[in-house]
């Protein structure tokens, strides 16, 4: 089912017998699948999971482990930090390149019972905070600064909090599959039935257009379950050539994709094959840290022409995108010699060191004087410290003029960066398909990768984003199914 070619749906008449015959069908076991299938079998349906890996996880348990959870969580008041779900929900509607009102409140305003459902599932955060400006925690610490919070304009739209909750697993990898395993060993608890090697095929549907269960196949095996609501929750498509090639482009060659190797967009294609609606298909998430330390983010970030274009103490993903805006996508990080350190995460690589800044600005291919004049008005400024361009915070705000002075490439292609893909189905408040018209495909729901909720844009995600929401709209749709399960077996 490699490609982007659309699954051809099964005509429910045409079905001689079916394997199975359940509530609800989930279609992949990472958090978001896990979460709904767990959320389903809690509500007293017969629930079916369906895994096309030989483990639960998928790329979930790639994840270093962030929930970007807010409004007042336990680690929040734990560690002084105030928050509330309206100030959530204003920063999470700044970020958003097309908000969804009723899915932003929903998932602001429920936030604090989300944190207590997810340490309810037998783990906890850590009551602690890593004040410093990082990827990631390097222990175990339990909250964070995760995305552009406390960075220009999105600091004066909303007051700014640290709602990157990360699980007790020192390391920047693999922290999630802990929750996972959680809610594998919770499907058990609740008599959900999980198959592991075994991948959906087709959706089939009835003469209404309900979407009634799917064909699946594992070595030596097949056969079509019969489900009165199916939760696809397969993952992206940042493994299909294909797909990336066609909806985005800017990061078919180059980057290295972060994903596992069942991210290839089936989800979404047996999602257009009954009609769904996708959204924000032509966004990734493109990143190569400049940080830390954090010292580097006293330099400045131009482009080959010698411009800065963004601050530099955005969250990296926010600064990778804008790089990807500038012409041929190239971009420099100049720092002095008062302020230079390697990165710790060698993504992006030092070019040279110059004695003069118009050295540095011939060698880059940079027009004469544009550099040299960026440079100047910055160290200016900074002096006073102010950032009328950029505003910048003061804390990153530092005159860059102790010669001698560096440049790291921040250029695709030259920088070693990362994406994923963040386009998907769209859908409700309940996770239920749409199609274009905006009305439900019935019988059929979506969560997580392959699904288009809260990481809309590359340039206002936030670590954690995807774990969070993921599991929380996994939730809604594993109730919501449950429900019209019911409604169709007694109908």
């Amino acid at each position: 089912m490699a490609g982007a070619e659309i699954p051809e749906t099964i005509v429910l008449e045409s079905v001689p017998e079916f394997s199975d015959d359940v509530d609800v069908l989930v279609i992949g076991c990472g958090i978001a699948g896990g979460s709904a299938a767990v959320e389903a079998a809690a509500a007293g349906a017969k629930v079916l999971v369906l895994e096309r890996a030989a483990a639960a996880g998928g790329t979930t348990c790639m994840a270093g482990g962030h929930f970007y959870l807010g409004g007042g969580t336990a680690v929040q008041q734990a560690t002084g930090h105030d928050d509330s779900p309206e100030e959530m929900e204003k920063y999470l509607t700044a970020v958003s390149r097309e908000p969804e009102p009723e899915k932003i409140h929903a998932y602001c305003v429920d936030s604090v019972e989300h944190f207590n459902w997810l340490e309810a599932l037998g783990f906890s955060f850590e009551r602690s905070f890593y004040p410093e400006k990082a990827v990631i925690q390097p222990q175990t610490q339990g909250l964070m600064f995760t995305g552009n919070e406390k960075v220009w304009p999105f600091k004066d739209i909303a007051t700014p909090a640290p709602r990157g909750h990360k699980v007790p697993v020192p390391g920047d990898t693999g922290g999630a599959s802990m929750v996972v395993d959680l809610l594998v060993k919770r499907l058990a608890e609740l008599g959900a039935e999980l198959r592991y090697e075994t991948g959906a095929r087709q959706l089939v549907v009835d003469d209404t257009g309900r979407v009634v269960g799917a064909s699946w196949r594992r070595p030596g095996a097949e056969g079509v379950i019969r489900a009165r609501s199916v939760v696809i929750a397969a993952g992206g498509f940042v493994m299909n050539e294909q797909m990336v090639a066609e909806h985005v482009p800017h990061v078919a060659e180059k980057p290295f994709t972060l994903g596992s190797t069942y991210d290839d967009g089936l989800g979404i294609r047996l999602g257009a094959s009954v009609g769904a609606a996708l959204k924000h298909m032509d966004q990734a998430f493109v990143t190569a840290p400049i940080y830390p330390p954090s010292i580097l983010l006293t330099g400045i970030v131009v482009n080959k022409n010698g411009d800065r274009f963004v601050a530099e103490d955005s969250y990296h993903s926010r600064t990778s995108g804008f790089v990807m805006d500038q012409p041929d996508s190239a971009a420099y990080l100049i720092v002095d010699e008062a302020h230079m350190q390697r990165p710790e995460v060698p993504l992006i690589k030092l070019i040279d060191g110059w004695e003069t800044v118009a050295e540095m600005e011939s060698d880059l291919g940079i027009p004469e004087g544009r550099l040299q004049k960026t440079l100047a008005d910055y160290n200016a400024n900074a002096a006073n410290g102010e950032d009328p361009d950029f505003h910048k915070a003061a804390e990153f705000l530092a005159p860059q003029d102790h010669g001698p002075w560096g440049a790291f490439d921040l250029s695709l292609g030259k920088a070693m960066y990362s994406c994923f893909t963040i386009g998907g189905m769209a859908t409700s408040l309940d996770a239920e398909v749409l199609a274009d018209d905006g009305s439900p495909i019935p019988g059929l729901y979506a969560a997580g990768a392959c699904a288009a909720n809260l990481a809309q844009d590359g340039k206002g995600y936030a670590s954690g984003t995807q774990l969070g929401e993921g599991s929380y709209f996994g939730r809604r749709a594993g109730r919501h199914a449950a429900s019209r399960a019911e409604v169709v077996t007694e109908g």
